[in-house]
């Protein structure tokens, strides 16, 4: 059999997956996920695995298959992650975003770290498990779905909803926005394992008006009513809320740092991050912010109806406070729907899984320290919690000191450095062998 490294496996897995452009921008119109889950079929069963197709809807695309493990009555775990990347223009990059250009110690492309740099790193590793005979200590399901920048509506959820029994005993899951690392000095990083998310709240908001001619006074306009709403709820800053998580992971940053937490000023103490606050501080408060507007249809046409959409998000236990204030900042003129809505999640930093992540880490950077964060947007954890998995974010990568790890995602230039990528298949194997 010839010999394959796996890490050099990963880098070409990531480069192919970039180059099929499986582009979802949410309105169903894009070639979708179908050849991206062919090829990752393919490879699966290359190596001897069986994996099953699901078409939720047209090219909505997921690939669902189980590894058998060495003790087959443990429960199982669950490794997902979402094939679809979000647009990109490419006059905008410095390289065809969907070229997987290989450029400065790096692989860039649209999806680089969001997240197809996981899914080759799980495929890589597979691979190499079952060419060579190794079986994980338990079973695994491995799963790589359509739609998660969308929702997961046509992905993850509707997998939970409509093919349960592929997920039978998994009790834990990994994925995507945790297990990298934020450098504190030479000796020291920080991997920040994700063990928390706010929900989300995508919203439409309606204005009815008067409609009528635009040269004539009109004190009922839906547009004007619809925009002093938004500016409202666009300049309002909600309370800090300080959750167990937030509140672990600031410890852990304050003691690593060397600096005092400040109580009555956390965003200070977060701007200490430096491009990581960008993440780490929407994690304090609830938010809603205003992304799209839409009225009128003639210049001089006063329409009688306006709408704005808004992503909303709330804090683990801050529903019902979000909620609440978001119709006090609105006031009564408006109608609030929601278009998309889904839970928060936090579970504890500790047991068995979260042991062998920061020993899988430990063993390949001896700088290593794991701590727990929140993540502010949310991933496909959200449906596979539904089915009582404890949930967790744990996508290894070393990163350079001076990279804007925040700033790839959904960004342009997005790109993972290949050591990173490297690092985090021997982090990835390491890591089956303890789970």
């Amino acid at each position: 059999m010839v010999q394959v490294d796996p890490q050099d496996e990963a880098v070409e897995l990531c480069r192919d997956l970039i180059r099929f452009e499986s582009v979802n921008d949410g309105t169903g119109r894009g070639k979708g996920e179908r050849e991206a889950a062919e090829y990752v079929a393919g490879k699966l069963a290359e190596v001897g695995l069986e994996p099953q197709v699901f078409e939720s809807a047209t090219n909505r695309t997921s690939v669902v298959t189980r590894v058998e493990g060495q003790d087959r009555g443990r429960p199982g775990l669950l490794i997902h992650g979402h094939l679809d990347v979000v647009p990109a223009e490419p006059k905008e990059w410095t390289y065809d975003p969907f070229a997987g250009e290989v450029a400065d110690g790096a692989l860039w492309g649209r999806g680089a770290v969001d997240m197809l740099d996981m899914d080759a790193m799980t495929l890589s590793v597979v691979r190499d498990r079952m060419r060579t005979g190794r079986k994980p200590p338990r079973d695994l399901v491995l799963a790589f779905v359509a739609d998660e920048e969308a929702g997961g509506v046509f992905g993850a959820q509707w997998l939970v909803e409509h093919q349960p029994a592929l997920f039978e005993g998994c009790t834990e899951a990994i994925s995507e926005v945790g297990g990298f690392s934020l450098s504190v000095n030479d000796d020291l990083r920080l991997y920040l394992i994700e063990t928390a998310q706010k929900g989300m709240a995508w919203m439409r908001l309606t204005a009815s008006g008067t409609a009528g001619h635009g040269s004539m006074i009109n004190h009922d306009n839906a547009v004007t009513r619809l925009c002093e709403a938004v500016a409202r709820l666009g300049g309002h800053e909600f309370p800090v809320h300080v959750t167990a998580t937030v509140r672990a992971f600031l410890d852990e940053v304050g003691d690593a740092f060397g600096f005092e937490l400040d109580p009555g000023d956390m965003p200070a103490t977060v701007a200490k991050l430096g491009p990581l606050a960008r993440i780490v501080g929407a994690t304090l408060r609830n938010t809603a912010n205003p992304t799209m507007l839409d009225a009128g249809y003639k210049h001089n046409v006063i329409p009688g109806r306006a709408s704005a959409m808004v992503d909303g998000r709330f804090l683990p236990g801050f529903e019902d406070d979000w909620e609440r204030e978001i119709d006090a900042v609105l006031g009564p003129d408006l109608v609030r729907e929601y278009t998309h809505y889904d839970i928060a999640l936090e579970t504890e930093f500790e047991g068995a899984l979260v042991d062998a992540m920061a020993g899988a880490l430990k063993a390949e950077d001896a700088g290593a320290r794991a701590v727990p964060y929140m993540l502010s947007g949310g991933t496909d954890a959200k449906s596979f919690s539904r089915l009582g998995m404890r949930c967790f974010g744990f996508s290894p990568l070393r990163l350079p000191p001076d990279l804007d790890f925040a700033g790839m995602f959904h960004g342009v230039d997005e790109r993972v450095p290949l050591e990173s990528l490297k690092f985090g298949v021997r982090v990835l194997d390491r890591f089956l062998d303890a789970c």
